[in-house]
């Protein structure tokens, strides 16, 4: 083990001594607040590289804090993201083994089980209060999901105090809050009512026009009250009082809020201060909006004198998509992943390499910059160590504890293999040190690519955003393109070479290793 690592691990041993000593006036056990964004790519962030919007309030965090370079979702899909980062677990091990791979339908059950030490269960075994407010998209129930409340099991069960958001997503019904297990507004002679498929008869909701991008009919009939109380350029402002009330409500007990904004997922709806405030249209003005929740919050634990003992980490739950807001941004010169290629539900890096900001004041270096890898699963181990406490065997399988990069400047890698999943269990990846092998052709994800459709994905977006590869020619996949892809990503971090046939060495260990993966945890194709 080298000098700086041990020196690293002592620091972080003393750190958790003198903490526990401290508890004996008010708790020195840092509040933890993450801030997980949608659909916010790479490059949509100043200090990330964007310029045809402005993220002050981010930007700011970034200079105040730890700007990480190689940091990936667990999944490049929302819900399985979702699951990876609460139980540290990779979403290709949920169900027995059949994965994750997909968004949550609207009846979907709760995804993750009960049973399961959540990273909020992580937390509360520290005596930490706990929230989520925002975006859940895991489901509630047992079985079928009939929406009859109470909606539970759901994050309640799962380590949390209390829980405030949208149920599902912000694009697909029901369009009303929930709050802990009730639905906000609802009525027992006016009940919330699934129609299935059906649209016929539902409760109206908020007229959005077609530049915001899509989003699925109302399936719901019932509920009005409920309904008008969810406006969707409402809904940032919404999440953002409710997570400043939650954290002024706090006393001397340590917190953990779990804040997973709808910003910047389609549709494009923000509120009408931002309209028209970037320079990338209706997808710009919504991380504008997005911004300005960061500082919404920031402020609030300034003025509750929280901000010098909270570790606030900012990042996002997989890559930028380009649907018509997304595409229309591209057009006016907005780069969503940076130079990276692909986007959400694929592969390729765009897909899953995502922001990541950490800010502690004193204990992580101000304006610093780490290239450690690092995945969403490590956070449950790392809040573990931060806390204190030891994980079982099992949960170490995938979870790795990062503290020591967070605050500390380990002069080797702390992980050094990662899997990776898209959409299509076809395309499960290996990370291995610089290599990043991917046992098929492509990137797994959407395959839109005109103009009538809502999701590009694959070659037509590395041709609408010129992100040039070595098997991609005029918007499609080569006939003689190899039939998977390596990459080198040290020196070609936007995978502009697809090294598979140089390396067969390379190629044979790295299928090897993710053969062995799919074997331990079930069939995945």
């Amino acid at each position: 083990m080298k000098k700086q690592t041990v020196l690293s691990i002592v620091v972080l041993c003393l750190f958790l001594v003198s903490g526990r000593l401290a508890k004996a006036g008010e708790s020195s056990s840092p509040n933890v607040v993450l801030i997980y964004a949608d659909d916010l790519g790479y490059g949509d962030l100043g200090c990330y590289g964007a310029t045809k919007l402005q993220t002050p309030n981010i930007d700011k965090l970034a200079r105040q804090g730890r700007r990480f370079t190689d940091v990936h979702t667990a999944s490049a899909v929302c819900t399985p993201s979702r699951y990876g980062l609460l139980t540290g677990q990779y979403p290709s091990r949920a169900m027995n083994g059949k994965g994750i791979w997909g968004p949550a339908p609207i009846p979907s059950p709760l995804l993750i089980d009960p049973e399961t030490h959540t990273i909020a269960d992580v937390f509360k075994s520290s005596g930490y209060e706990t929230a989520a407010i925002g975006k859940w998209h895991l489901g509630f129930g047992n079985g079928k999901n009939d929406w009859q409340e109470p909606l539970r099991p759901g994050p309640l069960d799962l380590g949390f105090d209390y829980y405030f958001g949208v149920p599902v997503v912000n694009s697909a019904p029901p369009y009303v809050f929930v709050e802990n297990d009730r639905i906000v507004g609802g009525d027992p002679d006016d009940p919330l009512v699934y129609l299935g498929n059906n649209s016929k008869g539902a409760t109206p909701i908020t007229p959005i026009p077609p530049e915001a991008a899509q989003r699925t009919p109302n399936r719901f009939s019932g509920a009005v009250e409920a309904h008008k109380m969810h406006n969707d350029y409402e809904v940032g402002t919404k999440l953002s009082e409710k997570a400043v009330e939650w954290i002024e409500g706090r006393g001397k007990e340590p917190f953990f809020l779990y804040l997973a904004t709808t910003n910047v997922h389609h549709p494009f709806t923000p509120a009408k201060r931002f309209q028209g405030t970037s320079e990338c249209g209706v997808y710009g003005d919504f991380v504008h909006e997005l911004d300005w929740i960061v500082g919404e919050v920031m402020q609030s634990l300034e003025a509750k004198g929280f901000a010098d003992n909270t570790l606030l980490i900012f990042t996002s739950d997989n890559g930028g998509m380009f649907n018509l807001g997304g595409r229309r941004a591209a057009a006016m010169g907005h780069k969503i992943n940076g130079e990276l290629l692909g986007s959400k539900f694929g592969i390729w890096e765009g897909g899953h390499r995502v922001p990541f900001i950490a800010r502690w004041p004193g204990k992580i270096e101000a304006g610093s910059e780490s290239n450690q890898l690092l995945s969403m699963v490590d956070l449950r181990a790392t809040f573990a160590a931060l806390t204190g406490q030891e994980l079982g065997a099992e949960a170490r399988k995938d979870s790795i504890n990062m503290l020591p990069a967070l605050i500390g400047d380990p002069d080797g890698p702390l992980r050094t293999e990662l899997i990776i999943s898209p959409h299509k269990p076809s395309h499960l990846s290996l990370r291995k040190g610089k290599w990043m092998y991917i046992p098929a052709r492509s990137d797994g994800g959407f395959t839109g690519s005109k103009p009538s459709q809502h999701a590009w994905g694959g070659a037509a977006v590395a041709k609408l955003v010129n992100t040039p590869n070595s098997d991609i020619e005029d918007g499609k996949i080569k006939k003689e393109a190899p039939p998977a892809q390596l990459y080198d990503l040290e020196n070609d971090v936007n995978q502009t070479q697809n090294v598979y046939r140089e390396n067969p060495e390379v190629v044979d260990e790295m299928n090897s290793l993710l053969q062995s993966y799919k074997q331990a945890v079930g069939k995945t194709d």
